[in-house]
């Protein structure tokens, strides 16, 4: 993945995202209510083996361990060691390789034409892990999220016009299907019908895409009750509402911007989000 481009540093303090040793798992439940990513412990590990059909994989505990060591790198903001330790892992590594690459992508890639590829590529990564893991969540969330991305890229016109929207409907339904308290999925699907509505109109939105203002409306609300202190919860469900209503809801964005400013970030994906609601407030 574009090993001659440079992956630009986390630009913040690292010390309180350290979840070294115990920490990672005494603290995993609240790091990973978004996304509800198991544990992974050597008896997921061993799930994943069986349920993948991957044969003999070898010290099932070495590469549960190579694993929790690819998260703690991603929730400090070493998104690229996070990626490079989960890549060589496979599809067993695609959910943090994924989301450690995506979250680099979106806040710390300034080049357009960068992101574009990067999001292609991940992309491509998530498909063949719904494939190994069908059943589970994360893997249709990862590939609704860098379709997503690679469709704002592209515009969201151009991006229907290609059948991408669908795709990521699809996979985000899935998701919830498998499982109904991912806020992260609900956030994603949200914006998916705020996009499509503020694009198309209402009435298309509804008759070709099965999008509709309220629908987005509730699922975005929905992840913010799922997940009250995530930052990102908060900071796209202002930019729905100013997606669907403009101006005439500008005061309720800022309000939820201003809610994500003022959480105290769990990890470094949760401090660039937070980084991210306080510019919004002060343009």
């Amino acid at each position: 993945m574009a090993k001659n481009k440079a992956w630009a540093k986390f630009p913040h303090e690292t010390k309180p995202f350290d979840y070294a040793g115990e920490k990672l798992q005494k603290n995993w439940v609240r790091l990973h209510a978004g996304d509800c990513e198991p544990f992974p412990d050597e008896t997921r590990v061993a799930a994943l083996v069986k349920a993948g059909k991957l044969g003999e994989i070898g010290d099932l505990a070495a590469l549960a361990e190579t694993l929790q060591n690819a998260w703690r790198a991603y929730h400090r903001g070493d998104f690229r060691k996070a990626f490079d330790e989960a890549r060589a892992l496979g599809p067993i590594g695609a959910s943090v390789a994924i989301k450690a690459a995506g979250i680099h992508a979106i806040y710390l890639v300034d080049d357009e034409e960068e992101q574009l590829k990067r999001f292609d590529e991940l992309a491509a990564l998530a498909e063949a892990a719904t494939r190994t893991f069908p059943e589970e969540a994360n893997t249709h969330y990862r590939r609704a999220f860098a379709l997503g991305r690679y469709s704002q890229g592209i515009s969201i016109t151009k991006a229907l016009s290609m059948g991408l929207a669908g795709k990521v409907k699809e996979s985000l339904d899935r998701t919830l299907k498998l499982a109904p308290k991912h806020a992260e999925a609900h956030t994603a699907l949200g914006l998916y019908h705020c996009e499509v509505v503020s694009k198309v109109g209402g009435m298309l939105a509804g008759l070709t895409y099965g999008a509709k203002a309220a629908t987005g409306e509730a699922l975005l609300a929905k992840a913010i009750e799922l997940t009250p202190d995530s930052p990102i919860a908060h900071i796209e469900y202002g930019n729905g509402l100013m997606l669907l209503y403009g101006d005439r809801r500008e005061d309720d964005a800022a309000a939820a911007y201003e809610k994500a400013a003022g959480l105290k970030p769990k990890d470094a994906m949760e401090k660039l989000d937070v980084e991210y609601a306080r510019a919004q407030l002060e343009d």
